[in-house]
């Protein structure tokens, strides 16, 4: 594809030769003669200058450099749609394994993919265009929209909502029960019956081997366009708003409320019955005991603002320098 019609596809502005050839795309460091890569990270800005890339899609402000740039306000997502042209999900073919077991009393959307070893349980409805590898397990009564994407080993517990434009990776478990216990006279505990569900609203991507519990009663809710990664618990009667990422190994305990567009990055646990505002982020391995005001950025665990934890954790490097200091002072 000439760059000219990368540019005006991807509603860029072009500076340098349009009639340049790319027939690839590939990171700044590992980039060739012939393809296209990005920076969006300052910290890669230096490499622009002596990346072999024919091209580099750069801020709209960058500073001019040796390859031809496409510029543009947002970087990552015009690379984002570049790597599409050159690159297409492979799509089974539409229409039903002979090994899926699917129950009579459900209804199959038109343009339907599935694969081998399939379970379909009754009443369920699943809208058009899902494509559902094999092995995928839907319980009975749920309830799925358009264009469903569901990996191998899914499974949709009984009862549960899926909006359109889902997206589960292999291993993501929707529905399992909540860690719901009552204490006997005996010491032992009664487990209680988890009657509630778990909603999904359009467009959530939930990563591979995460866990969505549902409660003993009402609903645990993902809304609109929430991101969750790999190896995430998100614990019953607990709700995600829209647009929030919850990254790797994050851990929701019940009853958690988080609003819209939070970032939990990776290993961040938020205790029971808390609420996190919008636009709130919480760095790598925070841990949220108490409620956070939206915008807020917190650190460590338990979480504070985050210029008062940086401040904290740079002293923690100086404190065998100031116990031997305060040792000195009161031997005198």
């Amino acid at each position: 594809m000439k760059l000219s019609d990368m540019a005006a596809e991807l509603g860029c502005t072009l500076q340098g030769d349009g009639n340049l050839e790319i027939f690839g795309v590939a990171g700044i460091e590992e980039a060739q003669a012939g393809e296209l890569t990005f920076v969006s990270n300052p910290k890669y800005a230096a490499k622009a200058k002596t990346t072999l890339a024919s091209a580099v899609i750069v801020s709209s402000n960058f500073p001019d450099i040796p390859a031809a740039t496409l510029r543009t306000a947002n970087p990552y997502l015009a690379f984002a749609r570049a790597v599409e042209k050159f690159y297409k999900v492979p799509v089974p073919a539409s229409g039903i394994s002979s090994s899926a077991s699917i129950a009579a009393s459900s209804k199959i959307g038109p343009g339907a993919s599935i694969g081998p070893f399939v379970v379909i349980e009754g009443d369920v409805v699943i809208g058009s265009e899902c494509i559902i590898y094999p092995f995928v397990h839907i319980y009975q009564g749920a309830r799925i929209g358009d264009h469903f994407k569901a990996y191998a080993h899914v499974s949709v517990r009984e009862f549960c909502q899926i909006g359109h434009g889902v997206i589960l990776q292999d291993g993501v478990k929707i529905g399992t029960d909540g860690y719901g216990y009552a204490k006997q006279d005996d010491g032992s505990y009664y487990k209680i019956v988890q009657s509630g569900i778990v909603v999904l609203e359009d467009n959530v991507e939930v990563g591979a081997n995460s866990t969505i519990d549902r409660g003993t009663i009402g609903e645990t809710r993902i809304r609109r366009g929430a991101k969750i990664d790999n190896l995430v618990q998100v614990g019953h009667a607990s709700e995600v708003g829209e647009n929030t990422l919850l990254c790797a190994q994050v851990g929701l305990a019940g009853s958690s409320k988080i609003g819209r567009n939070v970032i939990l990055t990776g290993q961040v646990g938020v205790a029971g019955h808390l609420e996190i505002g919008d636009g709130v982020i919480v760095t790598a391995q925070g841990g949220v005991g108490q409620d956070v005001e939206p915008g807020k950025i917190v650190s460590g665990s338990p979480s504070m603002d985050n210029k008062l934890w940086l401040r904290s954790t740079a002293l923690i490097k100086r404190l065998p320098e100031l116990l031997k200091r305060i040792e000195a002072l009161e031997k005198k």
